[in-house]
């Protein structure tokens, strides 16, 4: 049978409709003659890691269930109506995305997000996770998508997280309903993009159970969109929350797929040039954060080179914002993460607010010198920082787990110090 009768056929719109992605898996490989070690060799795991995902298919690991998908050649309409995720073409499921029975209890859901501990809003927080479990209906809103995406952009750039959170739903059901009947790429790098703002600023609030969920589906509509900008961002986005979640080969794996992806389109424009700069500054990083000192150094050398004919402010639109300043501020974050507070500090010795063109980019200039300054023992520059932080953009300090951490510990042990019950007080709050 040839590929497109197989997916085509009965048996595979049968396991679309159970949501049974292992079921197709195991339908591809056994088409393709291949024994479970024979796909195991392909995807790098062993002939039990194979047979457990073919039979638990959707509770299996996301990164595996691509891999397999991509080895045995499933298209990714196939894939993705199999995942139970909506925007799809005919013969698709229900709306319901990829969940196990615990997480349709609505109640578990409030109870964990409450259980965290988190600055942000419960109700805010519920209402994104349950509009990534189960896509609402169409607001009717008339402003168009891409206006409103825009504006959720604002958001984020203005450190507004509660109001990003409350426009997150509404948004993503209304893109999610475009692209089912558009079905056209710029409709599925648009619902792409905003699974990936999503994922953004639940990784910057600590859900990062939410924010991987959001940054798997903005991979997936990615690759069916084509769109390599798209990819890129959906890839920074899901090595950013498993950075999080301690998977640092996944993080590393997934960030150097988009920078080759990227680089493959020739940097023929500023865009492409713009989001080459970023996926070097975030592998740099992912490199750090695993101690991998030479390859951290490597890349934000690179990142630099590359962002050198890059305009100092970014044009509003563009997805990448990158500019010589933002490297700069990656490379204080690159020395930090290697434990190099001297060097971070020389790195950010020539950055200034002004540099930057956002509240939240502003406030981070502030938080990552904070954070060098916590590192080497230096409780007052440390208050400094975060305070000047405040004044600009408060979610920055007070929305991050990582950065409510240091306001703690600097009121448990230099309480006295200038500003720390100030930062306390508004943290609090």
């Amino acid at each position: 049978m040839n590929a497109v009768r197989l997916w085509a056929s009965g048996k595979a719109r049968s396991l679309v409709e159970s949501q049974d992605p292992g079921g197709l898996i195991r339908l591809g490989r056994t088409e393709l003659g291949w024994r479970l070690a024979d796909l195991g060799v392909r995807i790098g795991c062993s002939t039990a890691t194979v047979s457990r995902l073919e039979r638990q298919g959707r509770k299996s690991d996301f990164d595996l269930i691509m891999s397999a998908a991509k080895a045995v050649q499933i298209p990714t309409h196939v894939l993705a109506a199999s995942l139970g995720l909506t925007g799809l073409p005919p013969n698709r499921v229900a709306p319901d995305g990829p969940r196990c029975a615990e997480e349709d209890d609505p109640m578990r859901r409030r109870t964990l997000l409450a259980a965290v501990g988190l600055a942000a809003p419960v109700s805010l927080l519920t209402g994104v996770s349950d509009a990534l479990a189960s896509i609402p209906d169409p607001t009717g809103s008339p402003v168009p998508l891409d206006s409103r995406l825009a504006a959720a952009r604002r958001l984020f750039d203005g450190g507004q997280n509660a109001q990003l959170l409350r426009a997150l739903p509404g948004l993503l059901a209304d893109a999610n309903h475009a692209a089912a009947r558009a079905h056209e790429e710029v409709a599925l790098a648009r619902l792409s993009t905003t699974y990936s703002l999503a994922s953004r600023v639940l990784t910057k609030v600590g859900t990062y159970g939410d924010s991987r969920l959001a940054a798997d589906r903005a991979m997936l509509y990615a690759e069916w969109s084509g769109s390599p900008l798209a990819a890129a961002a959906a890839a920074r986005e899901l090595s950013i929350v498993l950075r999080h979640q301690d998977q640092p080969a996944a993080a590393e794996r997934h960030i150097r797929d988009a920078v080759t992806r990227v680089e493959q389109t020739g940097l023929r424009t500023d865009a492409q040039s713009s989001a080459f700069a970023q996926m070097l500054c975030t592998t740099s990083y992912t490199a750090a954060r695993v101690g991998d000192r030479g390859q951290a150094l490597a890349m934000i050398g690179e990142a630099r080179r590359a962002a050198r004919l890059l305009p100092a402010a970014p044009p509003a639109g563009r997805l990448f914002r990158i500019s010589p300043a933002a490297v700069d501020l990656y490379a204080v974050g690159v020395h930090w993460a290697l434990g190099d507070a001297g060097a971070a500090l020389e790195a950010g010795s020539g950055l200034r607010a002004d540099l930057f063109p956002t509240p939240e980019r502003k406030s981070r200039m502030h938080t990552d010198l904070a954070r060098a300054w916590w590192q080497w023992g230096k409780p007052e520059q440390t208050a400094r920082e975060l305070l000047a932080a405040m004044r600009v953009s408060p979610g920055e300090v007070r929305d991050r787990p990582a950065i409510r951490t240091i306001v703690s510990d600097l009121s448990s042990h230099h309480s006295r110090t200038p500003g720390v019950r100030e930062l306390a007080l508004a943290v609090a709050g």
